[in-house]
């Protein structure tokens, strides 16, 4: 329910809720805000408080800062992204004198407007002006759009949107999911004489010129002959990726099991059988 204040409809007394009670105080909780930020790289931000109310020239930011803080919110917690696209919602409010309802509504209007939005957050003082960060999904592809100091709310989602709309032109995401069969590697001195072998996850290529990728070619390279022990997880081979020539990235083929080495017992076994078998036939 607070996450909902705070994300929804921008609950400032939320937010310091939430401060106090994740850090014991807000003040604590705006140093670990500051250190967080300072670790994201984020190397033109300071906070002073929890909801950006303060008008201090000792408060600022800016919108690659933002963009930075965005990214790693929606990345490490996407489940953000199931509050800030909730339009309107209602939550119930408990106190002492008893229960009573009462309604959210998103501050960010492009969820309404804007194709493939599914937030993030709304922001305005008179000192800052009218911002957002945007988020929108299209084609596998989740952009970030910053605006700040917007002079009013309208223009700040007409920004965004034109910056947006530029991003979804320009960028484009191929995928190869790596479903084509490979060949089993020959092994030497094993109790097993191929291994199985698998891509290790599939691969995706962002191009953000407005490159053609229909060119992306794929070579496969594997090893010719491998030498046991190896385990399952051992690297293989590796699929690499190129367009117009020039190696784009790669993605790693790994042995599916694990085989040992021949022993000795082993070997004067395929001996016998060897003996055995080709006495058979020759009878």
């Amino acid at each position: 329910t607070m996450i909902k204040c705070i994300v929804i409809a921008s609950g400032n007394d939320a937010s310091v809720a939430m401060a106090e009670h994740v850090a014991g105080t807000e003040q604590a909780f705006v140093e670990r805000m500051n250190e967080r930020a300072k670790d994201l790289g984020m190397k033109n931000t300071h906070f002073v408080d929890c909801c950006g109310l303060t008008d201090s020239e000792n408060h600022y930011t800016t919108a690659r800062d933002v963009a930075t803080m965005s990214r790693e919110l929606i990345t490490r917690f996407s489940q953000v992204l199931d509050y800030s696209s909730i339009w309107m919602d209602t939550i119930v409010h408990n106190t002492a004198q008893g229960s009573s309802e009462f309604g959210l509504s998103n501050t960010n209007k492009m969820l309404r407007t804007y194709d493939g939005c599914v937030g993030l957050k709304t922001g305005s003082t008179s000192r800052a002006g009218f911002c957002v960060s945007s988020v929108a999904q299209r084609n596998g592809i989740t952009l970030i759009s910053v605006i700040l100091g917007a002079p009013e709310s309208k223009s700040r989602f007409a920004d965004a949107a034109a910056l947006l709309n530029y991003g979804f032109g320009k960028c484009r995401v191929y995928t190869d999911e790596n479903q084509d069969p490979l060949s089993a590697v020959p092994v030497s001195h094993g109790v097993q004489e191929e291994a199985e072998c698998a891509y290790e996850k599939s691969f995706t290529y962002l191009d953000t010129k407005g490159a053609d990728l229909s060119g992306i070619e794929k070579k496969i390279t594997l090893s010719e002959k491998v030498k046991a022990p190896i385990s399952a997880g051992d690297r293989a081979g590796s699929a690499d990726y190129y367009l117009n020539g020039e190696k784009i990235g790669s993605v790693d083929i790994l042995f599916t099991q694990s085989i040992d080495a021949r022993s000795f017992s082993d070997a004067l076994a395929e001996i016998w059988f060897a003996i055995l078998s080709g006495g058979e036939k020759n009878s």
